[in-house]
């Protein structure tokens, strides 16, 4: 009997023991990412050439104690290595592991190198030759703590390579882990198969080359035994003409029918190339279509299995699209596919949860360094009536009685309902087109909704560090699923953002760079807006009616805005009558966007002056006057382009000190902070000569009664005059 290991993905070892023992294997036993088991020199072939689950076999030499790197030379060295191969063959060493001696698996490779090179050397008087692509020989060592283990790699490369796979359209999903998803996916051969989501087909070759019964290896050319002296040829051929009468039977046998469908064009025609490489492709049909018109391929045939590997996102922006596309996917299996199996592997489990389907099984496995997921539901039959429901999800009559469809975020769907019912109709009264849909209204789902015109922007407000992060994002991305349904939405209307405690100028800090600026009505005055680029969209919502506000005041008047971001304030005053504008900014970027605003609304010219430089300091050195004066200041700044840093809690007093002197008899100035907690030292403001009144409450509109502290507002004048 033979010693073998059989190497596979995290996961993946028990049903490879299943397979292994199938096949003939004995004294299987399973250890983390593979499994030893024994055979004579056939099942060794036969596991090599049918095993579809195998990353690599492996024949091992020897196993020794390393506690020195001599200790690894010596027992590599002490291999009859002339025996196992030839000396004008090319050979390869693979180090896998360290430990205290051994501290990093190159140096250790090069050792194990030496070691096999000095027993030629001394045994037959020459060496042999290292080739790092494709050697004849590979030599796998495996180092865990002070043990070391080494193998001939039978393989070559790894037994995931079949042969079929086209590299220019190679998928992420090795063909061993696609093999392992049909096999646990509930699909039996004979029956069809649908990939609406295929890609270059990886998933559906694997499942018709089990129909058709090919073995795996049967198109592999390049093995790692063929210059190994052990090796049988005769054996080898025999396997291999059993291999091919079995698959030219398998294929004139099997009743199975493969669809895939993608919506790139490229990856079909890759697919195409890949079924005719395997030999399968009598059995496949492959057609370029979007997920959104996929239909069941087979309407009144056999009942089978949708099997796919959908697309996740590692990107926040890609995040609606997708679930989007996995709430249409659920969609399409309820309306389409009634008594069909579904299987879907992700790396995501919070979009599978937006297929509003529950689960009867899953499992685990590792696609590389990621943590993966298999979840497979059965579909009901006779799926009819599918509507949208108060969830914002979907559901059918039937599935009312099965407890088959999960409602998702039902009451954040219902409370935005409830609340665009309200504010779309009072929106379009005021006559704007920005306004907040919903603010954090219930404590589970800690996001803030706005509208901005035919866009939509969803932030999540960052949870405590008490919360589950898995929680937390199963939470956000049913909002978002919620929300996409509620509203109607294609995902590409939808951008999501996430807001952490803000600290000095992080609300500008630049995102993207994809530059879609659109334009959006407010009170007659029409602003750009970006919703992409940057953390806040270029119009802070709350401030509206202090803006109107400032229109009204500013009549006939000289208007200053002070720290004017992009001068939504100044467009305000500008059309609202007034004799000049001055808006000044430390930042360039947003001083070209406030000329933008300017521009949009016809306010052009030497009254309306755009400044870049640092508020404060320009305060202490202007002598200019003003009628009116809007700051809204930071409330906390340390800018490498500031002499000092400021808070505005502390340093609220010193501002008002420089904003008298520049302010006229019978002017106004609006201070606005957005600190909670504020408090104004109106006692230190009456020793300055200035009076103030507390207009908070007055400049928030119906869209931020919930949040009363999302800003303060002050009107300033000097004491003794009518504000």
């Amino acid at each position: 009997m033979i010693s073998l290991f059989a190497s596979t993905a995290r996961g993946l070892e028990e049903l490879l023991k299943t397979e292994l023992e199938a096949l003939g294997a004995s004294s299987c036993k399973v250890v983390q990412g593979g499994v030893h088991f024994e055979g004579d020199e056939r099942l060794m072939y036969t596991s090599l050439l049918w095993s579809r689950l195998a990353s690599r076999i492996l024949l091992p030499l020897s196993e020794f104690r390393v506690h020195s790197d001599m200790d690894l030379y010596l027992g590599v060295n002490a291999i009859n290595w002339p025996t196992l191969f030839n000396v004008d063959k090319t050979f390869a060493v693979n180090f896998t592991g360290t430990n205290e001696e051994i501290r990093n698996s190159q140096y250790g490779a090069l050792k194990v190198k030496d070691a096999i090179v000095d027993s030629f050397t001394r045994k037959v008087q020459e060496r042999p030759n290292v080739a790092k692509l494709q050697p004849d020989v590979r030599i796998n060592v495996y180092l865990q703590r002070d043990m070391a283990n080494i193998a001939i790699d039978l393989s070559g490369d790894g037994l995931h390579q079949r042969g079929y796979r086209d590299m220019a359209g190679q998928a992420p999903l090795k063909e061993s882990l696609g093999a392992a998803i049909v096999m646990r996916s509930g699909w039996e051969s004979g029956t069809p198969m649908v990939d609406p989501m295929c890609g270059s087909g990886t998933l559906l070759i694997e499942a018709a080359m089990i129909a058709a019964d090919i073995a795996p290896g049967l198109k592999r050319e390049y093995w790692g035994f063929n210059q190994w002296s052990g090796h049988n040829p005769e054996l080898w051929r025999e396997l291999l003409a059993e291999a091919q009468v079995r698959a030219n039977r398998g294929m004139n046998k099997t009743e199975s029918r493969f669809y895939g469908y993608d919506h790139d064009r490229r990856v079909i025609e890759i697919a195409k190339s890949n079924a005719r490489r395997a030999g399968v492709a009598s059995l496949m049909t492959f057609e370029s279509r979007d997920l959104t018109r996929l239909t069941n391929p087979l309407p009144e045939g056999p009942k089978g299995t949708v099997l796919s590997n959908p697309p996740y996102g590692e990107r926040l922006e890609s995040e609606p699209a997708l679930i989007a596309l996995h709430s249409a996917l659920g969609r399409i299996m309820k309306q389409s596919f009634g008594g069909w199996n579904l299987s879907l592997f992700s790396a995501s489990p919070e979009l599978l949860s937006c297929l509003q389907l529950r689960a009867g099984r899953q499992f685990k496995a590792k696609n590389g360094p990621l943590d993966c997921v298999q979840k497979n539901y059965q579909l009901s039959e006779n799926q009819r009536n599918v509507s949208v429901g108060a969830d914002g999800g979907v559901a059918t009559e039937n599935e009312a009685h099965s407890g088959q469809s999960v409602q998702i975020a039902a009451d954040f769907a219902n409370r935005l309902r409830k609340n665009m019912k309200k504010l779309d109709k009072w929106a379009k009264q005021e006559g704007i087109e920005c306004y907040r849909l919903y603010d954090a209204d219930l404590p589970e789902y800690n996001v803030a909704v706005d509208r901005y015109g035919s866009k939509v922007v969803l932030q999540e407000y960052a949870p405590p560090k008490t919360v589950d992060p898995q929680k937390a994002r199963q939470r956000l991305f049913d909002a978002i699923n919620a929300t996409l349904a509620v509203m109607e939405l294609p995902a590409s209307a939808l951008i999501l953002k996430v807001r952490e405690k803000q600290k000095g100028k992080s609300q500008y800090e630049k995102l993207a760079q994809k530059g879609e600026f659109f334009l959006v009505d407010e009170y007659g005055a029409k602003l750009w807006v970006n919703l992409t680029d940057y953390l806040d969209t270029g119009l802070f919502l709350d401030h509206r009616i202090a803006r109107r506000t400032l229109g009204k005041l500013s009549k006939g008047k000289d208007f200053l805005n002070l720290f004017a971001y992009t001068g939504s304030a100044s467009v305000h005053a500008g059309i609202g009558g007034a004799r000049s504008t001055t808006t000044v900014d430390m930042s360039r970027t947003y001083l070209e966007w406030a000329e933008r605003n300017l521009r949009a609304n016809n306010l052009t010219g030497r009254q309306h002056r755009l400044i870049q430089a640092d508020c404060l300091g320009w305060m202490r050195e202007t002598t200019e006057q003003f009628d009116v004066i809007f700051i809204d200041p930071p409330t906390f700044s340390n800018s490498k382009r500031m002499e000092n840093s400021f808070d505005v809690q502390r340093d609220h007093l010193a501002l008002m000190m420089d904003l008298k002197k520049m302010l006229r008899a019978g002017g106004t100035i609006m201070f606005s902070n957005n600190k909670r907690g504020f408090k104004m030292d109106t006692e230190g403001l009456t020793k300055l000569g200035l009076a103030a009144e507390e207009i908070s409450e007055k400049t928030l509109s119906v869209d931020f009664v919930r949040n009363r502290q999302i800003h303060n507002c002050w009107l300033i004048s000097h004491a003794g005059e009518g504000k």
